[in-house]
């Protein structure tokens, strides 16, 4: 396909999908608050939610979900990257001014890498909960433990994965009201995070091999 035939095709797309983004940021501005919204970024940046994951392993009924979760966190910050620089799409011009790029990626807009890390956050407790009842069964090794888990059947609680994903969505969302992104690379950053949870689940589960489980 020609240069000129994509540009047929996918330009009417872009067009509608950046009019509406910039409608639902303006209509949102006057009601929201910015600090809000960037506090909803600083809880899904890589920067903080990776060493925080990280910390978790220090409790061993939490290592068979988040050896194959902290896996996934990697290779979706280096997916959404290569993905950014192969489309190279440029940020609404009315993106908030706060932004620190941390990257050269990070100065390109599609897809959103908040939108697919708080996903694949949400998307592999909901997938991993099963597996991580099935190693937690026994009693509660720390605070943390005892707050995720029933403290009767020993699984997940049903409140957690529901916070994490309204948690999930509401700071996809935010990336748009934020002026970060348009609503297409929202959309793709979510598909990709559940896809990568997925991914994870099936693939990257060698928690096994380097804690002899």
């Amino acid at each position: 396909m020609s240069p000129s035939t994509t540009t047929i095709f996918i330009g009417p797309i872009l067009a509608v999908d950046a009019a509406v983004s910039h409608a639902i940021h303006t209509a949102a501005k006057p009601f929201l608050p910015p600090f809000v919204l960037l506090l909803l970024e600083i809880s899904a940046d890589f920067r903080f939610s990776f060493p925080v994951s990280l910390s978790l392993l220090l409790s061993p009924p939490l290592r068979s979900f988040l050896v194959p979760f902290l896996l996934g966190l990697l290779f979706d910050l280096i997916f959404v990257g290569i993905v950014k620089l192969i489309f190279r799409r440029a940020r609404p011009a009315y993106n908030h001014p706060s932004m620190s790029a941390a990257v050269s990626a990070d100065h390109y807009s599609f897809p959103s890498g908040h939108a697919s890390r708080v996903f694949f956050v949400a998307a592999s407790v909901h997938f991993f909960s099963a597996a991580a009842e099935a190693s937690m069964t026994g009693p509660s090794y720390s605070f943390l433990d005892g707050w995720i888990r029933d403290h009767n059947d020993g699984d997940v609680k049903v409140e957690v994965v529901v916070v994490v994903w309204i948690w999930a969505t509401v700071t996809a969302i935010s990336r748009i009201l934020l002026g970060r992104h348009y609503v297409l690379d929202v959309a793709a950053g979510a598909f990709l995070g559940i896809v990568e949870a997925l991914f994870a689940l099936r693939f990257l589960r060698i928690d096994e091999m380097i804690f002899g489980r």
